[in-house]
């Protein structure tokens, strides 16, 4: 089968539009659990073990392995997310109450890799990195005052990442990947917050506004002996552009960047159809302002000391098994764990971005197709029912009171992928 460009490329277009249109997300913070869905079955490890073209978002090193591919998926995706709050001394509504304004959401992934010689290689991946979406119909007296407005937001990222991979000699490979991201951020219904913005008009209900950014992403990945692999990855912040509709509600005047990270992954082959990978990542939440400052900060919201969500960095822990029943069929399983980014004392603003899910289960498989070239994946993710409590979260200033967030997830996933050498 020859391989056709222009398709390739209109077929990537149209899976980043959908993305673009339809992804939120809540994993590790509110990075994925893993990228491809391959590797999503496997707790998310990708580090020192490329499966396909989507490998680049785990280590670009990772597309020097895999050949001439090209990988087309779709998850489904289903958060759980809800609130609790109580002793609000009668100033605000005690009660539970559900973010689920929207349950369902559709995470497309796309990935294309090409040797160009023996020792070159150039790919793309496209894939969602992080995201959350909350929506409290009929809102929360806390946040909107009691006016009956839905409260909740709406935040994306997506990425694309162009690759060239080197296979520097036959046992040692590495990768850089540019990281092109986009991210679109929408808030309702928090007026209450206006009130201590140093931009009021810059809150809230002011629409949708989007932004564009710029990153890059090092890998390495060394064949140490016949059954072990290492692998190494940096990637630095994704610098974006500010989102100037929100200058009044995140810290810096609007500003969102992506967190930078390390990963270090092995991959061992125990005997020839069983594959054991490991991965471990440090999420560097704290180094952006919006993200790590404080929610109890006293400077005004929008200002670079102005409160945040107060996440803490993270250490996110994936372990991964494979196994290859015969030619044609791979069944896998995982697990993956991350450190609570959410400090109790921290509660309140993450009633917004109750991403407080740490351990996660995983499973999948790979069926081969008849033709030796197409094969079909299939992954599921459990992310177990977890919660925050915040005695005394609500400040004083607000009225006092406890906040309770909770969250667990699910999620289905279905990949094609063709190898066309």
């Amino acid at each position: 089968m020859s391989f056709n460009s222009k398709l390739i490329n209109s077929i990537l277009f149209g899976i980043g539009v959908l993305g673009i249109s339809q992804y939120a997300n809540a994993t590790d913070g509110y990075f994925s659990q893993g990228y491809g869905v391959k590797s999503q079955s496997m707790g998310g490890v990708g580090i020192a073990l490329p499966q396909d073209s989507l490998a680049a978002a785990s280590n670009p090193a990772g597309l020097a392995l895999i050949g001439d591919r090209i990988d087309l998926g779709l998850t489904w995706f289903r958060p759980e997310r809800e609130a609790t709050l109580s002793n609000t001394g009668g100033h605000f509504s005690d009660g539970t109450f559900n973010g689920n304004g929207r349950d369902n959401f559709l995470i497309p992934e796309a990935g294309l890799n090409k040797l160009i010689t023996p020792d070159i290689t150039l790919g793309v991946s496209i894939y969602g990195n992080g995201g959350m979406n909350t929506s409290y119909k009929g809102g929360i007296p806390l946040l909107n005052g009691g006016n009956g407005e839905s409260s909740g937001i709406d935040y994306i990222q997506l990425f694309v990442a162009p690759t060239v991979a080197w296979k520097v000699t036959p046992s040692q490979n590495i990768g850089a990947s540019v990281i092109l991201g986009y991210q679109r951020f929408k808030a309702t219904g928090i007026n209450n917050f206006t009130g201590i913005s140093a931009s009021p008009k810059n809150v809230t209900d002011v629409g949708t506004d989007d932004a564009l950014g710029i990153g890059l992403h090092l890998g390495w990945i060394g064949q140490i002996t016949d059954t072990v692999s290492l692998g190494a990855t940096v990637q630095s912040k994704t610098y974006f552009q500010k989102f100037d509709k929100y200058k009044g509600l995140f810290a810096g005047s609007g500003e969102m960047d992506a967190p930078a990270t390390i990963g270090f992954g092995v991959a061992f082959k125990a005997i020839p159809q069983v594959t054991l990978a490991a991965d471990v990542q440090r999420i560097f939440y704290s180094d952006v302002n919006a993200i790590g400052n404080s929610g109890s900060s006293q400077g005004k919201l929008g200002s670079s000391s102005g409160p945040g969500f107060g996440w803490k960095d993270v250490n996110v822990y994936k372990l991964g098994v494979s196994y290859d029943v015969n030619n044609s069929l791979t069944l896998r399983a995982g697990y993956n764990h991350t450190d609570q980014p959410i400090t109790g004392s921290e509660a309140l603003f993450n009633v917004l971005a109750p991403a407080v899910v740490q351990d996660h289960l995983t499973l999948g498989t790979t069926y081969k197709l008849p033709d030796n070239k197409g094969e079909i994946s299939i992954a599921y993710v459990h992310a177990f029912d977890n919660s925050v409590n915040g005695q005394n979260a609500i400040p004083a200033s607000f009225g006092g009171g406890n906040v309770k967030l909770k969250m667990y997830q699910d999620s289905l996933g279905i990949a094609y992928g063709w190898n066309f050498d």
